[in-house]
């Protein structure tokens, strides 16, 4: 299946605050809020959700083709990802521009504060993915992630009107838009992905209730943190597919991407969506590990052992076809 993933391609600055902002904040003073945090250490990594979701597919065997707008200051991240199996040769380079930027300070309840500026993302509405396909090949399946709001919209139309089958996965773009907007972006959607807090938000949104959302959508996937992930579809009971138990979390950013990645290269293979999910949940708990959203590894031994520890081995069994092509 040749996949390609539309979306953000960042630099993250990942900050660290030892204390809590709950205990930050004055319930009486949230009309007016000005709060610093002193951090305890800086990480500057390569990330942006298109990129991230991209590299954890290369991880697992897939190529997939990068599609999103950078500055002149890509280079050397390019030359990771094209070592990580991504194609790159899609991306736009915007000439005085800058790669965008997402900055983040997690607590010590892993609770977040984050602020995205675009950059060159915003030129990311004048990529054609008809033009992908004619350099790489007919497209199975693209993923639209949080992007330029013009761009999320002009891949989604390109998607519907070429019959070519989508991923919804609209993220914190959701406050950005529209209700008009979002309902485009969401409805014929072979896949929607949400967390708990998007999935309201897009029912408020959209004005649609979950029942409604499911009448336009395949599958709805929405992450639980560590509960793991709800799985809906119209006309079947929804299922929860428990997250891998007894994971140190270092670092909670990027791992709904790796979720995202495990699932897509394992229905990309056959996997039955439960299946996939729980290849998912692995890649996602490996990414939980580590600081940065793509410095975590996996090998076909690795992923084998914890998925038999998280579910058993007939699960491990189940996608060792998936796992089958690493090393």
């Amino acid at each position: 299946m040749r996949i390609a993933v539309t979306g953000s391609i960042a630099v993250d600055h990942l900050m660290f605050f030892p204390g809590r902002f709950t205990e930050q904040l004055v319930p009486d003073r949230l009309h007016s809020v000005s709060l610093s945090f002193l951090c305890d250490r800086l990480e500057t990594r390569r990330g942006g959700v298109a990129a991230n979701i991209a590299l954890g597919l290369g991880r697992l065997g897939l190529t997939p083709l990068l599609v999103g707008a950078v500055g002149p200051d890509f280079t050397d991240y390019q030359v990771w990802l094209k070592q990580h199996g991504v194609d790159t040769d899609s991306v736009l380079v915007v000439p005085g521009g800058h790669t965008a930027r997402f900055v983040c300070t997690t607590d010590a309840d892993h609770n977040q504060i984050g602020a995205f500026h675009p950059g060159a993302m915003a030129a990311a509405c004048t990529i054609s993915l008809h033009e992908v396909a004619e350099r790489a090949g007919p497209l199975d399946l693209v993923v639209v992630s949080p992007n330029d709001p013009a761009a999320m919209l002009r891949h989604t139309e390109e998607c519907r009107t070429a019959a070519l089958p989508f991923v919804a996965d609209p993220s914190q773009q959701i406050a950005r838009l529209n209700r008009a907007d979002v309902q485009f972006l969401l409805t014929d959607a072979r896949w929607l992905f949400t967390n708990e807090y998007e999935s309201a938000l897009l029912q408020e949104s959209t004005g649609w209730t979950a029942r409604g959302v499911l009448e336009r959508v395949g599958t709805w996937v929405t992450t639980l943190g560590a509960a793991g992930v709800l799985i809906e579809r119209s006309g079947h009971e929804p299922v929860v597919v428990p997250a891998v138990p007894d994971v140190t979390a270092v670092e909670p950013t990027g791992a709904g991407d790796a979720l995202r990645a495990g699932m897509l290269a394992a229905v990309a293979r056959g996997a039955p969506v439960e299946a996939a999910a729980r290849l998912g949940c692995v890649l996602a708990s490996f990414a939980l590990e580590s600081v940065g959203t793509q410095e975590y590894t996996v090998g076909a031994r690795s992923l084998a052992a914890r998925l038999r520890g998280a579910y058993g081995e007939r699960a491990a069994t189940a996608l060792a076809p998936v796992l089958g092509s690493l090393p």
